[in-house]
C-alpha cells in the first residue's frame, strides 16, 4: 500500500512541478499536459522496445514533451489564440502523434521489454525488496528535479520568469521579452510532463494513447492540496508542497479505490471525487482569502482608532 502510494507519488509529482510552473507560476491554463504525458510515455516505450539505451529514450522522452510545448507556446504568441484553446489544440492533435509514435497502436506492453525499473528491482532483491528500490530512485530522481527548479527560479531570467504571470509590465521594464519567457517556460513544464509521463510507462508496465485523460484535473488537484499543507511564498516551499501534494493526493485515491466500497463507491467515481475535490479547494481557498482580508481591515481599523 505504502509502496504504491510513494511511487505514484514521485512519479506524477514530477507532473504537478509541470502544473505548478504553468499555472502558478506563467498564469498559464496548459491543457497540453493530457498530450504531452502520454507522449513522453509512448516515445520511452517505443525506444526501450528497439533497445535504445534508457538515458537516451529519457531524454527524447523530455524533448517530445518540450515539442509539444513549444507548439502551445508559439500557438499561444504568434498566432495570438488564448492559452486554454491553445493547449486544447495541442492535446487533440498529440492524439494522432502519440498513435504515429506507436505505429498506429494504442498501447504498447513492456512487461518482457527491460526496463529501468525493472532493473533495479531485480538488482537490490539481493538485499532489500524491490519496490523500495524503486522508490528511492524516484525520491532521488524528484528531488534532484526540485532542487535543479530551485536553482533556475532563483537566476536572474528564472525571476524574470517568476515575475511574468504576476506583472507582466516588470518584466517588459526589465527590457526582456515576455514571449519569449513564456515560451520558455511552457517547454520547460512539457517538459517535465514528458519525463513524468516515461516514468508512469515503466511503473505501470506498458504506454498507452489515453494516459494522459483527465491529467490536469489531478494535477491540479494534487497543487491545490499541496498549497493548503504549507502556507509560504519562497520557491523552495512552493516545489515542496507540490510533491507533498502529489504523494497526499495519489494516498486519498488509493483509499478511494480499495475501501470506497464502504460507501457504495466504485473506481467509476474517482474522477466525479477530483472534480468535487477542486471545487472545495477552491472555494475554501476563496473563503480563506476573504476571511483573511476582513480581519487585516478590523487590525488597520483598530490601530487607526
Amino acid at each position: 500500500m505504502l509502496e504504491g502510494i510513494l511511487i505514484e507519488g514521485f512519479v506524477y509529482g514530477i507532473m504537478v512541478l509541470g502544473v505548478f510552473i504553468t499555472f502558478r507560476i506563467l498564469n498559464f491554463a496548459d491543457m497540453t499536459v493530457d498530450g504531452s504525458f502520454p507522449l513522453g510515455a509512448c516515445i520511452l516505450g517505443v525506444m526501450l522496445s528497439r533497445g535504445a539505451p534508457f538515458p537516451v529514450a529519457l531524454l527524447l522522452a523530455c524533448a517530445g514533451g518540450g515539442a509539444a510545448g513549444l507548439i502551445t507556446s508559439l500557438i499561444h504568441t504568434r498566432l495570438k489564440i488564448p492559452d486554454l484553446l491553445s493547449g486544447i489544440l495541442t492535446m487533440t492533435m498529440l492524439y494522432s502523434v502519440n498513435l504515429r509514435v506507436m505505429s498506429n497502436r494504442a498501447n504498447l506492453s513492456l512487461i518482457r521489454v527491460p526496463t529501468l525499473f525493472s532493473r533495479i528491482s531485480d538488482w537490490a532483491s539481493a538485499f532489500m525488496p524491490g519496490q523500495w528500490a524503486v522508490i528511492i530512485f524516484c525520491f532521488f530522481t524528484i528531488v534532484t528535479i526540485k532542487i535543479i527548479l530551485d536553482l533556475f527560479f532563483h537566476t536572474d531570467f528564472g525571476l524574470c520568469l517568476g515575475a511574468l504571470g504576476t506583472n507582466p509590465q516588470l518584466v517588459i521594464s526589465q527590457g526582456m521579452n515576455p514571449d519569449i519567457l513564456k515560451i520558455t517556460g511552457i517547454c520547460l513544464a512539457n517538459g517535465l510532463f514528458g519525463v513524468a509521463g516515461a516514468y508512469a510507462a515503466m511503473y505501470q508496465g506498458f504506454a498507452d494513447v489515453n494516459f494522459g485523460q483527465g491529467m490536469i484535473v489531478s494535477g491540479l488537484a494534487s497543487l491545490m492540496i499541496g498549497e493548503f499543507l504549507i502556507r509560504s511564498n519562497r520557491i523552495g516551499v512552493l516545489t515542496l508542497r507540490a510533491i507533498l501534494g502529489s504523494i497526499l493526493y495519489r494516498g486519498l485515491m488509493y483509499f478511494a479505490r480499495n475501501y470506497g466500497y464502504y460507501i457504495n463507491m466504485t473506481a467509476n467515481d474517482l474522477k466525479l471525487i477530483t472534480g468535487l475535490l477542486i471545487i472545495v479547494c477552491i472555494v475554501i481557498s476563496k473563503t480563506g482569502f476573504r476571511s483573511g482580508l476582513k480581519s487585516k481591515k478590523r487590525t488597520a481599523g483598530g490601530a487607526a482608532k
